[in-house]
């Protein structure tokens, strides 16, 4: 069975450059993301989960991620609105940033690129890239809304990456995370800190969620009574999905990976996680907040 940290899947969803930078900050910026990289092999990390949204990003991997210890690297797709063959392109650019002549996996961003008149092409097209064998995986990545499991028997992704979380449980309670591992498709949580939500205090929170203040506040009472924090019961709560094979985590520094790091490998808390999960309404509202 895997390690704690081997189904950690590093994102570079944070990888971005704060502005303008001098020489000597473009250094400090590198050296940071470097030691995050090494932080990550040296754990036993094996998966990093980039995003064609994000293009400095993947150059970034492919100039500081450890060569002597390459990781598993997941490209994501561009939106087909541009064409199909734009996708394509998009994807072999991906390689190019990426400095590889290939890469472990190739995700649709969005569902609703295969849901549209473009889908059966789009799908032919990315299972060409497989066959040609520039991407070992392709795969979806999609919402409680897009019907995850139809979407999968219609299309047999490779994996689906997932947003399930301690407070949108909705995938786990609904049976969807059992029935994609029947079907054999790899799945990957994603959304898992819900864009930090699970840190802001209630008086923090946008307008449009405040409705569900006081609910997050005796979650994380009753996480704290159990003697952890936010932090430690999302991850223990994504880990325990015996279903899923990855979860994915965003960072930007290397103080932020040990920190999760360190909550990962901790004891889980005991807890009734069915009572902590944000009701179907809140769940689906803050979810796609959380998309946005």
């Amino acid at each position: 069975m895997a390690t704690v940290e081997a189904r950690l899947a590093l994102s570079t969803a944070h990888f971005r450059h704060p502005g303008v930078l001098t020489p000597a900050r473009a250094r400090q910026f590198d050296a940071e993301l470097r030691g995050a990289f090494a932080l990550a092999a040296d754990a036993g990390m094996t998966t990093v989960d980039t995003s064609a949204d994000i293009p400095e990003a993947e150059a970034l991997v492919g100039r500081l991620a450890p060569r002597e210890r390459p990781f598993r690297t997941i490209a994501k797709t561009a939106p087909v609105e541009g064409g199909v063959a734009a996708v394509v392109a998009r994807a072999r650019r991906s390689l190019r940033n990426l400095g590889a002549p290939r890469a472990h996996a190739l995700v649709v961003s969005q569902a609703e690129d295969l849901l549209g008149p473009d889908g059966d092409e789009l799908w032919r097209a990315l299972m060409d890239l497989r066959e040609a064998g520039l991407f070992e995986k392709i795969g979806v990545c999609a919402r409680s809304e897009d019907a995850p499991v139809a979407l999968a028997r219609r299309f047999k992704p490779d994996l689906m990456q997932l947003p399930v979380s301690l407070l949108d449980q909705r995938l786990v309670a609904g049976g969807e995370l059992q029935a994609l591992a029947g079907l054999g498709v790899e799945v990957h949580l994603r959304s898992i800190f819900l864009q930090g939500l699970m840190f802001l205090p209630s008086d923090g929170l946008p307008p449009e969620l405040a409705e569900a203040g006081p609910r997050l506040s005796r979650i994380r009472r009753d996480i704290a009574e159990a003697g952890a924090d936010p932090l430690q019961a999302a991850l223990a709560y994504a880990l325990g999905q015996a279903d899923a094979s990855h979860v994915i985590v965003g960072v930007a520094s290397q103080a932020e990976l040990r920190a999760i790091l360190a909550a990962a490998a901790a004891p889980a808390p005991e807890l009734d996680w069915t009572t902590l999960g944000l009701n179907a309404h809140e769940a689906e509202h803050v979810g796609l907040w959380a998309a946005a």
